[in-house]
């Protein structure tokens, strides 16, 4: 597989700290220069935890691994720490419900999905491993070194699920002040909620505390990325590991990807953006870039692609109707990133067909319904619609025909009562529109 995906024409820096703070990721640091200093003069083990609440990466994970791409490019070791520990708990930060408890299967299984997504952006050392320990108090080992530049990948239940739970209290816990954890904005967003803090919790930044010491006593890991919402827990293992086997590491914490107004980015009507084509579909994807805001552009721009800071500056200038063409590329180039060339360039043809007239609709999202469904007196409209997820209920399909925003074929839908029947259908497919962003082909079987 190819790895090439960032551009050596990229940054003019050669340090990978500067091209990040360029980029406009980097927000806080437990000691800013030192991290620079590390960074411009050794080839670093780093590390970001993913835990495995799904089956698959979403937007707000890809901020994370472009981070890595950087990090690789710039010949530094990316360790991928999958959760299949602490992924049993789950983490409270930034959140004021209680995560969903996994089985295991279920665990394991968003755990393998993980790591063969991150197969796609990071060229791993699949001949390394680790090996394990035996306990708190056992230091483990590597099966060998990393081949240079290369990422590894280690699953944290090879040291979280053995744990004697009055050892990792004797050892771990006593390195803990409840009254300093409790003033974490992680836990003090938990404490105002109904149903409060739960002890498992609140356990929660031991277990991401020890992770990062043994990976720094074992493996040599020598900072630890996250987003700014894990600024408690990595300050934490900063200080266990100080205190527990005196070593010196490093924390680091990104912006995450917010909009111009301060709201998460990646979330649309049906839930999360997925990376995964099976769950956001190539044009799906295109389409959510391709319409953000115009004051999100530039962000957008210096976060999720690859290209050049000049060209950033240049496309995130333009006005008026010219701010359309930053979104194409912007659109283009993320959906290149996550779904290939190929898969890029059938979306960004799909849109331009259906928003700007001509052009190959073909590419255009597709849903087969079975003909039986639409016989006799066909089906309603607003149900029609639905089923198709276009609207979420049938109140606002109802309110979308008030509003003159549903068309078929080119036709706009008034009556609220209008059947769908089979005879509309031109050779088997119709295009059915929902204002002027949303568009399907529906064909029948």
């Amino acid at each position: 597989m190819n790895f090439d995906f960032i551009p050596d024409n990229v940054s003019e820096h050669d340090n990978v700290y500067d091209v990040l703070k360029e980029r406009g990721f980097i927000e806080q640091s437990t000691d800013e220069e030192k991290v620079r200093e590390l960074l411009k003069n050794e080839k670093v083990k780093f590390y970001i935890g993913f835990d495995p609440t799904a089956d698959c990466l979403h937007v707000g994970h890809f901020m994370q691994v472009i981070i890595m791409m950087y990090m690789q490019k710039f010949g530094h070791t990316p360790v991928v720490l999958i959760g299949g520990g602490t992924g049993f708990v789950g983490d409270p930060s930034g959140r004021s419900d209680m995560r969903q408890m996994m089985t295991p299967e279920t665990i394991d299984n968003n755990c393998q999905a993980f790591k063969k997504l991150f197969d796609r952006f990071l060229d791993f050392d699949d001949e390394w491993k680790y090996e394990g320990n035996n306990g708190v108090y056992a230091p483990g080992k590597e099966n060998k070194t990393p081949e240079p530049g290369k990422a590894i990948a280690v699953n944290n239940a090879h040291w979280i699920l053995p744990l004697n739970y009055i050892e990792f209290m004797r050892e771990v816990g006593t390195c803990f002040n409840v009254n300093t954890m409790l003033r974490a904005e992680c836990f003090k967003q938990r404490m105002d909620r109904e149903g409060g803090l739960t002890m498992m919790e609140l356990n929660y930044m031991l277990m991401q505390s020890y992770d990062f010491m043994v990976m720094a006593r074992d493996i040599g890991v020598k900072i630890e990325f996250g987003g700014n919402d894990q600024w408690s827990n990595i300050i934490g293992g900063v200080e266990l590991t100080r205190k527990k086997i005196g070593k010196e590491v490093y924390g680091m914490t990104f912006s995450l990807l917010t909009n111009s107004e301060g709201n998460k980015m990646g979330k649309t009507q049906k839930g999360a953006l997925w990376l995964d084509a099976d769950k956001t579909s190539p044009y799906e994807f295109y389409q959510y870039w391709r319409n953000v805001g115009d004051a999100d552009v530039e962000k957008c721009l210096r976060m999720l692609t690859f290209l050049p800071m000049d060209e950033v500056k240049r496309l995130a200038s333009l006005e008026g109707k010219e701010i359309n063409a930053a979104k194409e590329t912007l659109a283009y180039e993320v959906t290149k990133l996550v779904h290939g060339e190929e898969e890029a360039a059938k979306a960004q043809e799909a849109a331009r067909a259906a928003f700007g007239g001509g052009g190959n609709l073909s590419n255009l999202p597709t849903v087969e319904i079975d003909a039986a469904e639409l016989e006799g007196e066909g089906k309603g409209v607003v149900s029609f619609i639905k089923d198709l997820g276009l609207v979420p209920s049938n109140r606002e399909g109802f309110m979308t025909i008030e509003q003159g925003g549903l068309k078929i074929e080119g036709i706009k839908i008034t009556d609220k009562k209008y059947a769908v029947t089979p005879e509309i259908f031109k050779d088997g497919k119709i295009l059915v529109e929902k204002g002027k962003k949303k568009k399907i082909i529906v064909t029948l079987k």
